[in-house]
């Protein structure tokens, strides 16, 4: 009887990768890698840009939608704060109108560059490029963080 041979498909010696085809295909993957790396990033950062002017955005139509009752005199208002909220809970909180409450924010947003819900307020008296608040009214916000963005501007000029 005769001895069944197993089939093969290669042909003798070619058996696999050498150690040089497998360096230089590990070698090429890498360099490939390395160059994705900084465009994640970069992309990371714009998307983050985006929610930020977004968030900003946001605030500040909520602010002026604010100020447009308090002008209609749909609500009472402090007499030195022009008409503007005194802090963001306050859009968020809402405020009486005739038998209704009407809120003009659903949250306040979480800063995407600084991780947290804290922004910088300013006031009607405020320098515009001041960093303290005087506590009077919210005239405009700005983000806290100290970064740079794509365009070279920085976060809290926004």
């Amino acid at each position: 009887m005769k001895e069944a041979r197993p089939i093969r498909n290669a042909r003798p010696g070619e058996r696999g990768l050498t150690l040089v085809e497998l360096i230089v295909t590990v070698a090429i993957l890498s360099i490939l890698a390395s160059a994705a790396l900084p465009i994640a990033r970069f992309q990371v950062k714009r998307q983050n840009e985006r929610y930020l002017r977004y968030d900003l955005w946001m605030m500040r139509d909520a602010i002026d939608h604010y100020k447009d009752a308090a002008d209609r005199n749909a609500f009472q208002t402090k007499v030195d704060s022009q008409g503007y909220p005194p802090d963001l809970e306050t859009l968020v909180n809402g405020v009486e109108v005739q038998t209704k409450k009407v809120k003009f924010l659903r949250r306040i947003p979480v800063d995407p560059m600084t991780g947290k819900a804290e922004w910088g307020l300013r006031s009607m008296k405020d320098d515009p490029t001041s960093t303290s608040f005087s506590g009077d009214s919210v005239f405009d916000v700005y983000s806290k963080s100290t970064g740079t963005a794509l365009d070279g501007t920085k976060y809290s000029d926004w």
